[in-house]
């Protein structure tokens, strides 16, 4: 006697694929910070902003080339542009400025405004649905961004424009995200994240010559990490993030950002020696528990939001 699971199991299938999608994209993005650190000691914030975007559209735009995927149609193109001005574009630059100018406590506090910012645009202007425990885990795992904030903040005093260029890089981001969800119901994630990141990087042609000579006298490792940047935390996750916001809203998928602060502690534990406090990983767990909380509606949100098209190019990363 057949079983009657089989129905379901493309619909769990793809649920799994979208959350492992965005697994990688919240662990790519929190390793980001990391290379920021390190590759802004040598490098100034545009020129960094377009070496990582130049960088990246190369390596998508060969992805595109081997998977035979050509422009995005007309009807995607405004949510594109917007995502690559005010995401590629203007996030770049501004979070790597900010980072100069505070501490990366007060940096990742700031920015997680984020995803607040992404949930109330979601809701007016998409129709986002705001369940209960979305509102709860956003809640807790802004807690948890608030106690990892201030625990790395070494107290210190805060520049007043570092903190409103990290400001800026939030609404930037937010206003990114809920301009490439509509462009995902036409044009693939490949397309979107490669021609986003075309517009990012031609916003940032004004400093060709600042990376031209950074690029002169930075050290090895500094522009490897730069490479890393565009690679890794551009290329790939950000092609990951389209595939799974196409599967879901974008407050959810805002919400399961709020991993990166955590993520973010125990990476600088391992990689630059930096041993968190006991009030910092109190903080990161509360942001890992946020997002679980958050998450565990992800079956019911995936009934509201509106499934990518059938075809070749939109279930393609």
């Amino acid at each position: 006697m057949m079983t009657s699971s089989s129905p379901a199991s493309p619909s769990r299938r793809a649920g799994l694929l979208a959350a492992g999608a965005a697994t990688v994209t919240v662990v790519l993005w929190a390793s980001a910070f990391v290379s920021i650190r390190r590759a802004g000691e040598e490098y100034s914030p545009g020129a960094l902003a377009l070496g990582r975007l130049l960088v990246g559209a190369a390596v998508l735009g060969a992805l595109c080339l081997v998977r035979r995927e050509g422009p995005p149609p007309r009807a995607a193109w405004p949510g594109v542009a917007i995502s690559g001005l005010l995401w590629f574009g203007l996030y770049s630059v501004v979070l790597n400025w900010g980072e100069q100018e505070v501490d990366a406590g007060t940096a990742a506090l700031v920015v997680n405004v984020g995803p607040l910012l992404i949930a109330l645009l979601g809701a007016r202007l998409l129709g986002d649905p705001m369940p209960p425990r979305l509102l709860a885990g956003m809640a807790v795992s802004f807690a948890g961004a608030v106690t990892v904030g201030v625990s790395m903040s070494g107290g210190g005093g805060s520049s007043v424009l570092g903190v409103g260029l990290c400001l800026l890089a939030a609404v930037g981001y937010a206003g990114g995200v809920v301009a490439q969800k509509p462009a995902l119901g036409h044009a693939s994630a490949l397309q979107v994240t490669t021609y986003g990141c075309l517009v990012g990087a031609v916003l940032c042609l004004p400093f060709a010559g600042q990376l031209v000579t950074d690029v002169g006298r930075a050290s090895l490792p500094a522009t490897l990490h730069m490479v890393y940047l565009g690679v890794f935390s551009l290329a790939l996750a950000f092609t990951t993030w389209a595939y799974a916001l196409a599967r879901t809203t974008a407050s959810r998928m805002g919400a399961t950002t709020y991993a990166v602060p955590a993520l973010v502690v125990l990476m600088s534990w391992l990689v630059l020696d930096e041993v968190p406090g006991l009030f910092t990983l109190a903080g990161g767990a509360l942001c890992l528990a946020g997002v679980a909380v958050s998450r565990s509606g992800a079956r019911s949100a995936r009934v509201v939001a509106k499934a990518p098209r059938t075809g070749r190019t939109h279930e393609s990363l």
